[in-house]
């Protein structure tokens, strides 16, 4: 059996591949052990979603795990809601749209699909400003489809020892750049 892609990988995977090796490596270690400034306050804004108490409608799913057999993908969503019909993904700052951001909305719809959900609306939200960003759903962007595609495909052929070019920006800001032997 094919094992899966979590869907936390996709954006990680265009940050480094080699990055989700890493954080791998750290298995169950305590994040406050190796996570930056950043990632802490991701995950703090994120407490009211992981618990569950970001709204009592039922119409809204909250952090429930998804899965898509056709894509081999899975992982949690931030929010949908059923009523609406509308898929969102929740980031403490969007500053730019990075693909990242949309190849993890489209996995996430295409996990809800799989589960016999209708989705008809995506969007990212920023919470530290309070702004929406609609996304068009796969069949309205060739572009990001094709790139979300590509993406898969290029994460289930990577190899650890593959040839690869550091980028020193973001190596800079890599968080494991102390565990990699290319690290700028």
């Amino acid at each position: 059996m094919e094992g899966y892609i979590p869907i936390s990988f996709l954006n990680d995977f265009i940050f480094c591949p080699r990055s989700i090796y890493f954080h791998q490596l750290y298995g169950k270690i305590d994040t406050r052990l190796y996570q930056s400034t950043d990632q802490v306050a991701g995950t703090i804004a994120h407490k009211s979603l992981d618990e569950k108490r970001y709204t009592t409608s039922k119409n809204v799913l909250q952090t429930i795990e998804v899965y898509s057999s056709r894509f081999h993908i899975g992982g949690k969503i931030d929010m949908y809601d059923k009523v609406k019909k509308l898929l969102v993904e929740r980031k403490k700052k969007i500053k730019r749209i990075y693909d990242g951001y949309v190849y993890q909305l489209y996995a996430q719809y295409y996990c809800l699909i799989d589960m016999g959900y209708s989705v008809e609306k995506l969007k990212l939200y920023s919470m530290d400003d309070n702004k929406s960003y609609p996304i068009p759903l796969p069949i309205e962007s060739e572009k990001y489809y094709n790139g979300f595609m590509r993406l898969l495909e290029k994460i289930r052929q990577f190899r650890f020892d593959t040839p690869f070019s550091p980028n020193p920006n973001k190596c800079h800001r890599c968080i494991y750049n102390n565990l990699c032997d290319v690290a700028c």
